[in-house]
């Protein structure tokens, strides 16, 4: 039986597809890899330093000299796919994005003359293509981010028409909103499924490649958070951004989980606003300002985080209640469930603590989410915290990784990170340098 996702074999498929792969490649030979002239890539600024320095790339200097500054940019060429729930800011971003970077097109004299005065006027850097939006939809948002600016609209689904568009135009910029509602009439399937998402994002692939032309893909993701669509998808593409939060917070985290042309440990923090992202350029101090900090709280402890190369302080909460369940619960929010079963069984086993018959639930305040094991002894004392009800010393910042042993171990950058939290106005710093284990870092911290 013939599958669904076959590709139609007629005369016109084939040559869309010798079209394709003579853009993306004119000669096909074999190139000693010693004779190969290194290039170094000219990035375009997104005029948001948050998301250039997710994108990664070299620092560059302060307009004033006097500090390093998180470089980076879009790699031209690049195919770059932004990933996220529904409602948390991906169209927004991208428009914003649009808007930096749209600027009239310098076109010579003699295309001016060969183009119509329409195409003249509507000519710009970047095309935006509205699959799932209309451009009425779009223009309200627009509006909203900045009423003066503008930027051209493609509203079609056939990807073959798309990139017809594109070798067209030539914009500096394409945003395709989003690569599940693209299709080929090549297949007979129907948009979004795994055939026309793979087939769809390798012609995109190409046309990015062979024009140099950098390419934003936004995608779905499923309802455990996963991408949607094949994980070729992923392979295709040159760099995979997620834009994280709680759609009930303001606070937005934009990380890359793969990028060819830089790190994948850099976050850029925004605010949702009603006039769009805003950078957040301290979001230590922000992540912090709330009151339980300033109250004291019993259950509420400070963890120093690094994101790649940045210092990142944010308050962790832990609540300790008597259970009445048969199996107590152990819920994390923003942290690894599975790491928070570790480290209170190294609390129970190592510290005694009476936990066996405790229900307890961890939350990493302003929709952050902390994977790296330098928040355990946070974890480990805001639960000891709660449990004792003893507040911790809103001065106190807390690093280190917990061992099964109930070990401190020695984190890296504890430079930076303490640095960062004498800035903040932490004057206690306990560590692998002033505690060996669990049980002296408690009576450190709480006296016990």
């Amino acid at each position: 039986m013939e599958q669904i996702e076959s590709r139609v074999k007629n005369l016109e498929s084939r040559r869309k597809q010798s079209r394709l792969s003579t853009l993306a490649t004119s000669d096909s030979q074999i190139v000693n890899l010693s004779k190969i002239q290194k290039t170094d890539y000219k990035r375009i600024s997104t005029s948001m330093e948050e998301f250039d320095r997710v994108l990664g790339g070299p620092a560059r200097q302060s307009p004033d000299g006097s500090s390093r500054m998180a470089g980076g940019g879009i790699v031209p060429g690049s195919l770059i796919l932004v990933s996220g729930d529904p409602g948390i800011g991906k169209s927004t971003l991208l428009t914003q994005l649009a808007l930096n970077i749209n600027k009239p097109l310098a076109v010579s004299d003699s295309l001016l003359a060969a183009k119509s005065e329409q195409r003249k006027a509507n000519s710009s850097s970047v095309l935006y293509v509205a699959g799932e939006e209309s451009a009425q939809q779009i223009k309200i948002r627009v509006d909203r981010i900045n009423p003066k600016a503008s930027f051209s609209i493609l509203s079609d689904t056939d990807v073959d028409n798309i990139i017809e568009a594109i070798g067209a135009a030539k914009p500096t910029l394409v945003i395709v909103d989003s690569i599940q509602t693209l299709q080929t009439q090549d297949l007979e399937s129907i948009a979004g499924s795994v055939g026309q998402v793979r087939e769809c994002a390798h012609r995109l692939q190409l046309i990015a490649k062979s024009l140099q032309i950098p390419i934003f893909l936004v995608g779905h993701v499923t309802k455990e958070g996963n991408l949607a669509g094949p994980k070729t998808l992923e392979h295709v593409v040159d760099v995979v951004l997620s834009l994280e939060g709680d759609p009930q917070n303001q606070f937005r985290i934009l990380r890359s989980t793969k990028n060819r042309f830089g790190p994948t440990d850099e976050v850029g923090v925004f605010e949702m606003e009603e006039g769009g992202m805003i950078e957040v350029k301290n979001p230590s101090k922000l992540f912090l300002e709330s009151a339980s900090r300033r109250m004291e709280a019993p259950g509420s402890a400070v963890a120093a985080t690094m994101n790649g190369t940045r210092p990142l302080l944010v308050e962790i909460q832990a609540l300790v209640t008597k259970s009445f369940l048969p199996m107590p619960r152990r819920t994390g929010s923003g942290i690894d469930n599975n790491r928070l079963q570790l480290l209170v069984a190294v609390l129970q086993s190592r510290m005694k603590l009476p936990l066996f018959d405790k229900d307890i639930f961890v939350n990493v305040t302003g929709g952050l989410r902390v994977i790296e094991p330098a928040a355990d002894l946070a974890i480990c004392l805001a639960i000891a915290s709660s449990l004792n009800d003893a507040p911790i010393s809103s001065k106190t910042v807390l690093i280190g990784e917990v061992g099964l042993l109930g070990e401190l171990r020695p984190v890296r950058f504890l430079d930076k990170r303490t640095s960062e939290a004498k800035k903040l106005g932490f004057t206690k710093v306990i560590s692998s340098e002033n505690a060996k284990s669990l049980s002296e870092a408690v009576k450190l911290v709480l006296g016990k």
